[in-house]
């Protein structure tokens, strides 16, 4: 019987990303063509978020229960048939059952979303807990490469294809990606003697927020993607307003394609070398203080980058060299930061997790996330209506606290983890 493979569920993981990087960009663009207003384009995109956070903690404690790879196989299978329901979505005349379909497609979408969750306990079934933050790296590599070549792929679909190959497309890397776990991934949980605890969804989050150290950084994971998540469903709406283009065209869609592809291949650098010297330089909490920072100095530029035609005061360095080449630095601040925070994070978050709620734990965290994900694009679009740069002063002044108060419950210091053996009462009911 073949082991458990890193390289084998990180592959898993990536070709599931591409399907979701192929459809996110497109999302705000194609609720614009459908006529949606900033809400109703937030709860579009909270959709999926929604239902993921009503799912996500319950995936972790079912894997941690049945195994990893029954529940990675139900939810890419699941993944399948949610971007289909969106490329059905993309072509339909009828501008109020599209926006309906698009919302059910994201909310199913959110519903079978346990691969990531799963795939981090994965992860930290088969890594010694010294290299966990670096392993941990592995699916923010897998995030960047998808955001690269899925947005690419979602650019050209949209281009030779029609409005609904992206979504067709999509779904068919989800059945790819079915077969491929189906055939090549084998079970990393082993079983023990020592019995999995299995909470109600409500105890189960209380159990885990409880824990000082583990509740500080599912905190600080919330904040940390409501803030994300406020840009990347504003950035559309931004970028079309400053640059003047045509918020309902193709040529924006296959401009945030662009964005978003770039963001990926800073995110690959980041991850696929850069996190393991940083973790080794600066140890974990101070790298996820140092990322909140660079997060946040990036965020209050960018509402004040403006083409040529939109200028309205000093934009910063506008004659220096374009606004454009202003706003890749600016994103390109933003990915290295918000690609920084993650990995050592759910590193920590591992090794303070006793082996038997690995799953649940992830989950739970997973779960703040998702919550994040509703929030932050539903604040993001509403209060960009009315004072585009508001969002992102808010959100940027969430990160600078966010960041001074971890660095004060941390001392900066390395959190130390549980030794593999430990037996910990503290994760009894």
């Amino acid at each position: 019987m073949r082991k458990p493979s890193l390289l084998v569920v990180w592959l898993t993981v990536f070709i599931g990303l591409i399907g979701f990087g192929i459809v996110v960009p497109l999302v705000p663009v194609y609720g614009l063509r459908y006529g949606a207003n900033g809400f109703v384009i937030g709860i579009i995109i909270a959709a999926h978020s929604a239902f993921q956070f009503l799912t996500a903690p319950y995936w972790g404690r079912l894997s941690d229960r049945i195994g990893r790879r029954p529940v990675l196989l139900i939810s890419t299978l699941g993944a399948a048939f949610a971007y289909a329901l969106f490329a059905v979505s993309s072509v339909l005349e009828n501008p109020v059952l599209a926006l309906w379909l698009l919302v059910l497609s994201r909310a199913f979408a959110g519903a079978c979303g346990g691969n990531i969750v799963v795939a981090q306990a994965y992860i930290a079934d088969i890594s010694p807990r010294a290299v966990r933050s670096q392993r941990m790296g592995l699916i923010g590599m897998a995030f960047g490469l998808g955001f690269i070549f899925g947005p690419i792929m979602g650019g050209v679909s949209l281009k030779y294809l029609s409005h609904s190959g992206p979504g067709w497309v999509a779904a068919g890397f989800c059945a790819v990606n079915f077969l491929l776990a189906l055939f090549l991934l084998t079970e990393s949980r082993q079983p023990t003697s020592e019995p999995v605890i299995q909470r109600p969804q409500l105890a189960q989050w209380a159990h885990t927020l409880r824990t000082p150290q583990i509740g500080l950084l599912i905190g600080v994971f919330f904040l940390a993607t409501f803030c994300f998540s406020c840009f990347e469903s504003t950035l559309p709406l931004l970028v079309s307003a400053h640059f003047q283009l045509a918020v309902q065209s193709d040529a924006t869609a296959v401009t945030m394609v662009y964005l978003f592809a770039y963001c990926g291949l800073i995110g690959v650098v980041v991850q696929g070398g850069l996190i393991r010297r940083l973790v080794q330089r600066l140890g974990e909490p101070r790298l996820i203080a140092f990322s909140l920072v660079i997060t946040a100095v990036s965020l209050a530029v960018l509402p004040f980058i403006k083409g040529a035609d939109q200028l309205s005061g000093p934009i910063l360095l506008q004659r220096a060299g374009g606004a454009w080449w202003v706003m890749l630095a600016a994103l390109g601040g933003l990915s290295v930061g918000a690609n920084l925070t993650r990995p050592p994070l759910f590193g920590l978050l591992s090794n303070l997790t006793h082996e038997q709620e690995q799953g649940a734990n992830i989950g739970v965290a997973q779960g703040a996330g998702s919550l994040a994900r509703i929030l932050g694009p539903l604040f993001g679009t509403t209060t960009l209506d009315y004072l585009p740069a508001l969002p992102y002063l808010i959100c940027t002044g969430l990160l600078l606290v966010t960041a001074w108060i971890f660095l004060r419950k941390t001392g900066g210091h390395p959190i130390p983890g549980l030794p593999s053996s430990a037996v910990d009462n503290s994760f009894l009911p």
